[in-house]
């Protein structure tokens, strides 16, 4: 078994290539289909809690004759609860000595190598991962609390010696946690997400309320239930489920929330945040990330073999559901033709189908509102003069996808730069392809969004990387990724941040200022005669 502090034995770069994982993991899913249909209850500080609004049914996007599990409908008071219990545990957290709290983080990382076959069944199920993609995310919620052990030693629980700011003067900088927080995790990564935000807070010494989202509840379930297995106490991690629209008014009035992390869509997020700041008493901390419309640059100077699979994995991976996700793309016009018909190429090979198939690349979308979504898209281009769907662009319901939400990877040329697939995210896999003349254009096309998560750039002229990296506005960017060109982000590795309206910080997770966004700082000076 490794301890948190050493590698896992399996790490994102080599899963590829490691035949071992795939019977572990075909045994898992038979395991998991054992417990299909089964009734959760929520967690509020030691009890189990059930909803005076009964339960709702989860169905699998793989196929929707599938109940995944049965979850509570939690209420407002629910909610309310749970954040009465995590104040009254905040003290005795808080003051537990921070190389204790990493302790029990550390033992959490283990138990998540542990299920990792376990929980990686679960996300396959619950969101349409692919094995691949499924353990990757719990690889890499191992990797964040690593991590963030790794920091907190680094900075020694962040208590730092100062000044003097005059004569006899001892002064020390101590960072201090603020409270109980509300955790809201979405689905695209309902472990590692979830993970991330839950985690950050907890080291620091935050107790904690999870609310994931309806679509994925399991996953967060599971980390709930490794984060008590692993020694944290009740009511410092505390679990409800239900509608969102259940437990908002709740989240930004209620006075002793001290701060609320979220992922997940800019609409919702944005009301989160002006509510929350609206109806607080005061000021308080709101750590979002909130999705994105991530562009990719391909110059006349790119390998273009390197530059085609690095936009299909980052477009295609995960059915360009990531927040991460390339979803348009600017090529020189000079290698445009060149460019598209190898991307097309590409594209119509992609193996899409059940992800519980260890061939399949690409799996279900997730809901009917998304196919709704890709539907909307590409009836909006053929009725476009110009709109050109190069590939793609149909539903698939044949044999074992007749019962769940696939569509096609699609790709689209001819629209006007202005066009909103352009501008609007849509969290299907679906890419718009644009044409530029010089770097300089390409980059003012490609800055011309609200957003500002991810980008990438193919290129073999270092001028034009560095000129990339200068003058881009993005948080996370990469240069000639053939593993994704926007996708990928790992802890320790590259910081997940988000700039303009795709965050609130600048500080992401897996990067060093992270944790910052749970800590306040207290300056202390005793005058010492």
């Amino acid at each position: 078994m490794s301890t948190a502090l050493e590698s896992p034995k399996i790490t994102y770069v080599t899963l590829f290539a490691d035949e071992t994982i795939h019977p572990k993991y075909e045994a898992a899913l038979k395991d998991f289909e054992r417990k299909l249909g089964e009734h959760y209850p929520m967690y509020i500080g030691d009890r189990e809690v059930l909803s005076k609004e009964g339960e709702f049914d989860h169905r699998s996007p793989i196929d929707t004759s599938i109940i995944v599990g049965r979850f509570q409908k939690g209420t407002r008071e629910n909610l309310k609860e749970a954040i009465e219990e995590a104040n009254k545990s905040f003290e005795n957290w808080r003051s537990l000595p921070w190389e204790e709290r990493v302790k029990i983080l550390a033992r959490a990382a283990e138990l998540i190598d542990e299920r990792k076959f376990e929980i990686a069944a679960a996300i396959t199920y619950e969101v349409g991962k692919t094995r691949l993609e499924a353990l990757a995310e719990a690889w890499e919620a191992i990797d964040a609390i690593k991590y963030f052990s790794r920091v907190m030693h680094e900075n020694k629980g962040y208590v730092k010696k100062m000044g003097p700011g005059g004569p006899g003067e001892d002064c020390t900088l101590v960072c201090k946690p603020y409270g109980a927080w509300v955790v809201i995790s979405p689905f695209n990564f309902p472990f590692m997400l979830a993970n991330g935000m839950a985690s950050g807070a907890l080291i620091t010494g935050n107790t904690i309320v999870m609310k994931p989202t309806s679509e994925a509840v399991l996953p967060g379930l599971m980390l709930y239930k490794i984060y008590r297995d692993a020694g944290i106490p009740p009511g410092v991690v505390n679990f409800v489920t239900g509608p969102g629209g259940n437990f908002e008014k709740e989240i930004v009035s209620n006075p002793k929330v001290a701060g609320v992390a979220f992922t997940g869509s800019r609409d919702v997020g944005m009301r989160l945040f002006h509510g929350f700041l609206s109806e607080q008493p005061y000021a308080k901390p709101v750590v979002m990330e909130l999705g994105s419309k991530n562009p990719v640059i391909v110059t006349s100077r790119a390998d273009i073999g390197k530059a085609v699979e690095g936009v299909v994995r980052a477009a295609f991976g995960y059915s360009g559901q990531k927040c991460s996700a390339a979803s348009r793309v600017y090529v020189q016009r000079s290698v445009k033709d060149k460019f598209l018909k190898a991307l097309t190429e590409k594209t119509k090979n992609i193996k899409v189908g059940d992800p519980r198939e260890r061939e399949t690349f690409m799996g279900p979308v997730i809901n009917r509102r998304a196919v709704e979504t890709f539907e909307n898209a590409v009836s909006e281009v053929r009725r476009e003069k110009g709109g050109n769907v190069l590939v793609g662009g149909k539903l698939l319901s044949d044999g074992s996808m007749s019962k769940g939400y696939y569509v096609e990877p699609t790709v689209i040329s001819g629209l006007p730069s202005d066009h909103r697939l352009f501008k609007e995210e849509l969290f299907v896999p679906l890419i718009v392809v644009d044409e530029f003349e010089t770097l300089e254009e390409a980059l003012k096309k490609a800055n011309d969004t609200d957003y500002g998560l991810t980008a990438g750039i193919f290129s073999e002229d270092i001028s034009e990387i560095r000129r990339f990296f200068d003058s881009i506005q993005f948080g996370v960017v990469y240069a000639n990724r053939r593993g994704g060109a926007t996708t990928g982000a790992w802890p320790g590795a590259q910081s997940f941040v988000a700039w303009k309206g795709s965050g609130a910080t600048g500080r992401g997770v897996g990067g060093p200022h992270y944790l910052l966004n749970f800590l306040r700082e207290q300056s202390q000076t005793v005058v010492v005669e």
